[in-house]
């Protein structure tokens, strides 16, 4: 893909080849973001796991420290006194059966996250074809399948986003916006790396930070040292 002159003059800014400290990787990503509207920072980290094996599959949420930035709209499938906690915690979209169908005739998917109280999930996994392959299928392993909504809905809203691995591999995470000072940057990308090499699957084998680059929308990608991934001096 022929990329325009600003992308091609970060690319000459520093060294492609090298691998960085996470806080120097994290300074070019917000030096050399070119946009004029306000980037999100995202991080990128291939993993040495054979997906093809259920154990070796990795999922899970982490509540960033200074959130994405991003305002996330959560859709609640919840009825009685539950829907009434759902709006009271301020989700965008709480229903039963007619949020659902709402789903299924209408193609509606005009929000960033799906939350489900159990006795809701028959109904709602006749949205698996629709939601599953855009992430946004209720899972009680990510805490989007509970009974607790209330605390669902505020986790999600103050930046508790979802990691796993796409058929690769590979692990895509928003870690904030250019505009965060480095240091919530810093401090995002520590949490969700320690996540990450925490739920480390047992069964994993060989190396497991295979590499790990940090990058804005619009931005190149700066590599950052996975042996360094825990620095995050000054």
């Amino acid at each position: 893909m022929k990329r325009g002159k600003k992308y091609r003059a970060a690319l000459e800014s520093f060294d492609r080849n090298a691998l960085y400290p996470p806080r120097e990787a994290l300074r070019l990503v917000k030096e050399l973001a070119f946009s004029k509207f306000d980037e999100t920072v995202e991080l990128h980290t291939k993993l040495g796991l054979d997906v093809r094996h259920a154990d070796q599959q990795l999922r899970g949420t982490v509540s960033l420290p200074h959130g994405t930035g991003k305002s996330v709209r959560v859709l609640v499938f919840a009825k009685g006194e539950k829907e009434k906690e759902a709006r009271d915690a301020g989700a965008d979209y709480v229903g039963g059966e007619e949020l659902v169908e709402k789903i299924e005739k209408e193609n509606f998917l005009d929000f960033d996250v799906a939350i489900a109280t159990p006795d809701m999930m028959k109904a709602v996994s006749r949205l698996g074809k629709v939601l599953g392959p855009r992430g946004l299928m209720p899972n009680p392993k990510v805490g989007t399948v509970t009974m607790d909504i209330a605390k669902a809905v505020s986790d999600f809203k103050k930046g508790k986003v979802e990691y796993k691995t796409d058929k690769f591999g590979n692990v895509h995470v928003p870690i904030g916006k250019v505009s965060f000072d480095l240091q919530q940057l810093v401090e995002n990308f520590a949490a969700i790396m320690e996540e990450i090499i925490r739920n480390k699957p047992a069964a994993a084998k060989g190396r497991y930070l295979k590499s790990v680059t940090v990058t804005s929308t619009m931005g190149p990608g700066i590599k950052v040292d996975p042996a360094l991934v825990r620095e995050t001096g000054e």
